[in-house]
């Protein structure tokens, strides 16, 4: 019994401070996300009596916005600071979303969808520049662990509460929807009041990032290859295209749908923690060439099981896929961010997070496309092809491998923080005066001290 309660002990992230605001910001906002996002197609369709292409047009905006805002969100958040940028990000969020129930006709939701669009290509940048700047290098692993996990936690709480409060019968309990959503912003925004900005970059240094150089990060550059194939082959088909693949071809209802990804959400939110804290001292690299290789599997499974179950049966064993599956979105989560933040040299943080989240954006536009196209054509040769491809990207990822720095190449062990003191660790930069962007500098990190009391919003990005 003391070993088991030893072990949970460990599993504390003890975080700073400022990142458990942030944390409680993000349960509050991916909340709002999960009790809007799954029913604004309908909202749009059904109340607003919209084509269902034009309702469909409106929320593609959403992204489609954020994909053109988010480098120059990055550029921002390199500027003026990743805080500033995020409470930006959520006040056009709040606005947009906010002004949803306000809609009568398709160009005043294809205005509202723009404006929470670029809030979108702000916010992931800002938020997980943000996380990095106030955390350590040892820390950051469980600080990402810890948002994926409540993100998916509140994610998956607040579609069931949407699910709960909205009825087309009635249609003013979709203005509750949205006033929700935006108020889930706005207290976000709230809490960064109390968040301390992280120190600025010096200007001088400040000015001389330009995206190039990010581009001559050819590392980076093919880890984002990576990272953008295994969201198209394997987050974007589970996600899209396993729903009416399996209600086609196995039989499976909706309800047994919704149980498919209530197991989603409930073995990330178990098994974020205890596996990020099982890949410290661990090779980065070998790690994603394993999510890889568990993505091509569940792939696979997902094929069998449409081809030889039916209803309850598939439903089951489904669960059990998609259980494994989890573990592959763990294992991935708790690379990546930590990852990136390391790769990144201070005055270009928030573009290297900007790439990121285009890369996830490409990955999230090709991946249904691709994937509906050949559901169409030949299911066997969807998941087939997506087994392929998240395969090829593990083979990827140990060819990788070698071309990462040393100091990045492995999971940090987590440090203590004393719960009693507001420590926050900042990055600061060690130039070579004659070469401002260098790539090899290194972070030298010390401690600074807040004196200020006690997560991230926008649309889930993983």
């Amino acid at each position: 019994m003391k070993a088991v309660t030893a072990y949970l002990r460990s599993l504390n992230p003890r975080l700073p401070r400022a990142v458990w605001l942030i944390e409680a910001g993000g349960v509050a906002n991916s909340l709002g996300n999960g009790i809007v996002l799954p029913f604004l197609i309908i909202y749009l369709h059904e109340v607003r009596h919209f084509g269902l292409a034009t309702s469909g047009l409106v929320v593609s905006a959403l992204g489609g916005v954020g994909l053109v805002s988010g480098p120059l969100a990055g550029r921002v958040v390199d500027r003026i600071g990743a805080r500033t940028t995020l409470m930006g990000s959520l006040a056009l969020l709040a606005a947009g979303y906010g002004g949803f129930p306000f809609v009568r006709h398709p160009w005043q939701a294809l205005v509202l969808a723009a404006v929470a669009g670029f809030g979108n290509g702000g916010f992931a940048p800002g938020h997980s520049s943000l996380l990095a700047s106030l955390t350590s290098r040892e820390q950051r692993t469980a600080a990402y662990s810890l948002q994926r996990a409540t993100d998916n936690l509140g994610f998956g709480v607040g579609g069931l509460a949407g699910g709960l409060i909205a009825t087309t019968r009635v249609p003013s309990s979709f203005t509750l929807l949205f006033a929700l959503d935006a108020g889930t912003f706005l207290a976000f925004i709230a809490l960064l009041a109390f968040v301390p900005a992280p120190r600025a970059v010096p200007a001088a240094i400040r000015a001389t990032g330009r995206y190039a150089t990010v581009l001559r990060d050819r590392a980076f550059i093919w880890l984002m290859v990576v990272v953008a194939v295994l969201v198209a082959a394997a987050y974007a088909q589970i996600s899209t295209v396993l729903p009416p693949f399996v209600k086609e071809h196995a039989a499976v209802s909706e309800a047994g749908i919704g149980v498919i990804f209530f197991v989603n959400t409930v073995v990330i939110v178990a098994a974020q923690l205890p596996l990020a804290k099982a890949l410290e001292g661990r090779r980065r690299m070998r790690t994603l060439a394993l999510a890889g290789s568990i993505f091509a599997a569940t792939c696979l499974a997902v094929l069998a099981t449409g081809l030889w179950l039916d209803s309850t049966a598939a439903v089951v064993v489904l669960c059990a896929v998609i259980a494994v599956f989890s573990l592959g979105e763990c294992l991935h989560g708790a690379v990546q961010n930590p990852l990136v933040a390391d790769l990144a040299p201070e005055h270009l943080l928030g573009r290297y997070m900007a790439v990121r989240t285009i890369a996830w954006q490409l990955g999230f536009m090709v991946g249904p496309a691709l994937g509906t196209l050949l559901l169409a054509r030949s299911p066997a040769a969807l998941w087939l092809a997506a087994a392929g491809a998240c395969a090829a990207a593990a083979v990827g990822s140990l060819l990788l491998e070698g071309r990462i720095p040393l100091a990045a190449a492995r999971t940090p062990r987590a440090t203590k923080v004393p719960s009693k003191a507001f420590r926050v660790e900042w990055r600061t930069v060690t130039m070579p005066l004659d070469d401002p962007l260098s790539t090899g500098a290194k972070p030298s990190p010390h401690q600074a001290s807040e004196a200020s009391p006690l997560r991230g919003g926008g649309r889930r990005t993983t």
